[in-house]
């Protein structure tokens, strides 16, 4: 038996034994068990039925929602404190797991990724009923019929698959996506084009869906799972709004199979509280609990013969008969190299503007881990580890501040346009050489970034401000920067980082106002800094 078939399914006695002994081990008042679990974000909502079964049995359950290239990342430096990691398709396990920990996983639902568009969309494109391709979906965007959205292909599973998906069906449906293949212009360069029309860009499945119900006005599709499609269009129609209609590409599907898997690390108790809990997940009364959530539960997860029809709507372009066929995932390696071409030469460029706190209370801790995250990013060699590599179009521009905007005679001199390794690491440098002191001005300084970025962006790059700070404003002007996001097209989000004692109330009405989203940075920050450049 093979490596990847042992691991589909558990020794039935053996898992049965263990789990009557922690069943008895419950009922008689044992110690308790906590249990870590590193999940993809689009599990968040499951995690209620987690909780009540971790309260029924004496059990602990932490869950800790990260992308999936950190998933994988964390699989192959051996799993950090977690117990079991849960991503959205075994190809991050397969990818991640080089020192093979993980034992016993079972995929618990699928999803298939796809392109929710707005029906009339739909209709006005000729796409209901019908089968549509990466091609289709490339002219629809070309012609400036279709703005859509979807996650970065570095960062998360959903924004991977459709990736995947174009190179399949851009190399003309191969058996499977080799490295010729990425080395194949006619190939990456409809694969570009596509990827260049994405109009707004995310680190996270979940974020999105919010987002699309955010901006909805302004995009008419995106890339995401069924089930979160589904869970769109439920709150659409809550609020009265035209829902999703679901676009299977025929020629670049792919199927997330969200297989849950234990970290072994010889602790019995763990062990027998991870396969307890997975197994009843996989009970038929979780189960149904899932197909009521939009999430497949059947055998191949593409049958749909026994869901309810008030979920999988045939209106939304959900056909339970229809037989959905997935492409076949490449290779590790080759997974590795499209990633790699993706981030370096595929995908749409970033500009990005970072706003960084150098106040006083920034000394000592603070100023370290800001020069660590900033070297992290910056520094190729080590952004590469994260797939957070520059590309040939992207803008970087760094603000400092203070009380005042401590470089703003001199923003040329701390702006790289493009990618080269020494220019990015000579700005690491200069970053290096910034000593902390001074009041606080988040508000001034985040204005002049949003003003600068009016001025630098190009056409082809999706713009941000990234700002980190550990206080409060006490120097700024509020209300002035309220009024400039107010009078422009706001397109240009703002994610914060916080750290030390920032002041949430501060930040959340700037994120909120732009779009973008707060980071927690204060127990590791330069983890904060990468998800955020994640979201760009």
């Amino acid at each position: 038996m093979t490596r990847k078939a042992s691991r589909s399914f558990c020794h039935f006695g053996s898992a049965v034994l263990i789990i009557l002994l922690f069943a008895t081990a419950c009922s008689s008042g044992g110690p308790s068990t906590t249990l870590r679990i590193v999940s993809g974000s689009e599990n968040r909502p499951l995690e209620p039925i987690i909780q009540e079964w971790a309260r029924s049995h004496n059990t602990t359950v932490e869950m800790t929602y990260q992308g999936s290239v950190d998933i994988a990342r964390l699989l192959q430096n051996g799993g950090a404190s977690f117990d079991g990691v849960w991503p959205a398709n075994r190809l991050w396990i397969d990818f991640g797991d080089t020192q093979n920990i993980v034992r016993h996983d079972a995929s618990i639902m699928r999803s298939p990724v796809i392109l929710g568009v707005k029906r009339s969309i739909a209709e006005s494109l000729g796409w209901l009923n019908r089968d549509v391709t990466l091609s289709n979906i490339l002219t629809a965007a070309e012609s400036d019929d279709l703005r859509f959205m979807m996650t970065s292909a570095t960062q998360s599973n959903s924004g991977a698959s459709f990736y995947f998906g174009a190179l399949n069906a851009f190399a003309g449906s191969p058996e499977v996506v080799t490295g010729a293949h990425l080395e194949d212009s006619a190939v990456t360069e409809q694969v570009e084009r596509i990827l260049g029309e994405v109009d707004r860009s995310s680190g996270s499945s979940g974020f999105l869906k919010d987002l699309f119900l955010q901006q909805y006005d302004r995009f008419d599709a995106m890339v995401n799972y069924e089930a979160v499609i589904i869970e769109t269009n439920q709150a659409l129609l809550r609020s009265g709004r035209e829902p999703l209609y679901a676009i299977y590409p025929v020629d670049g599907l792919t199927i997330a199979d969200s297989p849950l898997g234990y970290i072994d690390r010889g602790e019995e108790a763990k062990e027998e509280a991870f396969l307890a809990l997975q197994q009843h997940l996989l009970s038929e009364t979780v189960q149904r609990q899932l197909l009521a959530q939009g999430r497949r539960t059947s055998l191949l997860g593409i049958d749909l013969s026994s869901a309810d029809r008030s979920v999988f709507r045939p209106e939304w372009g959900i056909d339970a008969d229809r037989l959905l066929q997935p492409i076949r995932l490449p290779s590790r390696e080759v997974i590795e190299q499209a990633l790699n071409l993706y981030q370096i030469a595929l995908r749409r460029p970033s500009c990005t503007i970072y706003v960084l706190d150098f106040s006083g209370s920034m000394a000592e801790r603070g100023e370290a881990d800001l020069k660590a995250a900033m070297r992290t990013l910056l520094n190729q060699s080590i952004a590469q580890q994260y797939f957070l590599q520059g590309h040939p179009g992207d803008v970087t521009q760094v603000i400092l501040f203070n009380e005042n905007i401590i470089n703003q005679n001199e923003l040329s001199r701390w702006r790289v346009v493009g990618s080269d390794p020494e220019d990015l690491l000579h700005l690491s440098r200069q970053i290096e050489a910034v000593s902390s002191g001074g009041n606080t001005n988040i508000f001034d300084s985040t204005r002049l970034a949003l003003e600068e970025m009016s001025r630098l962006r190009t056409p082809e790059c999706l713009p941000a401000v990234i700002l980190m700070t550990d206080g409060q404003d006490n120097s700024g002007d509020r209300s002035a920067l309220e009024r400039y996001v107010d009078s422009r097209e706001n397109d240009i989000p703002v994610f914060a980082i916080m750290f030390g004692s920032a002041d949430s109330e501060q930040l959340d009405p700037i994120v909120a106002r732009t779009y973008g989203r707060v980071f927690d940075g204060r127990s590791d920050l330069v983890t904060a800094f990468r998800e955020a450049k994640g979201y760009n």
